[in-house]
């Protein structure tokens, strides 16, 4: 019988030395040296100090910035471990709302934005973006119809000519991933910090 159960040992470690120990190391390894800044979790530094990632949205909430897409994430509650409550883009928990198309909680909060934005915006129709939530909870991107229709909000906030912040809105466009993948985006931490530098000249 140990002659029957020794090879299948034998592969049984061989396997998970190879699939387990030696091949992550490996691209762990290949990883660092070819894409060292997306291997550290692609952080965003500004005079010395990390302010984020490009891959982890960040909840952006006064006038005077592009806010990002609704955060479904939470949070344990402090009063009562048993609960949650809601913290947006909260890295630790990522996921949806899980709620359902005839779900009157998500009804009641989507109407609710709905209100905030078009009271923000009444001449244009809000991209839907800005309303639902992604399936991560964590989306750090916007697509540009939903950073256009906060343009006059935010030049007005931070006392800028509309076309100004329009213009620097468009030139934080990135298109599709290898021309394929994804959609257009504008990344909201980016625009932001390219925004506050925008108004310190």
């Amino acid at each position: 019988m140990l002659r029957e159960l020794r090879p299948a040992l034998v592969l049984l470690l061989a396997l998970t030395a190879l699939t387990g120990l030696a091949y992550p190391l490996a691209m762990t390894g290949l990883a660092g040296a070819l894409f060292p800044a997306q291997a550290e979790g692609s952080l965003i530094e500004r005079g010395g100090t990390i302010v984020g990632s490009a891959l982890i949205g960040q909840s952006f909430t006064g006038t005077g910035h592009f806010h990002g897409r609704p955060s479904a994430t939470t949070a344990p509650d402090p009063a009562d471990a048993t609960k949650t409550v809601p913290a947006p883009y909260n890295a630790a928990n990522s996921g949806g709302s899980n709620l359902g198309p005839t779900s009157a909680a998500l009804a009641e909060r989507v109407a609710g934005d709905l209100a905030a934005l078009r009271a923000e915006n009444p001449d244009r129709p809000v991209p839907v973006d800005l309303v639902t939530t992604s399936g991560s909870g964590l989306d750090p991107d916007i697509s540009p119809e939903a950073a256009l229709f906060q343009v006059p909000r935010v030049a007005r906030a931070r006392n800028l000519p509309e076309a100004r912040v329009r213009a620097l809105v468009a030139s934080e466009i990135r298109g599709r991933s290898l021309g394929l993948f994804g959609e257009t985006r504008v990344n909201v931490l980016a625009l932001n910090l390219a925004l506050d530098d925008l108004a310190r000249r």
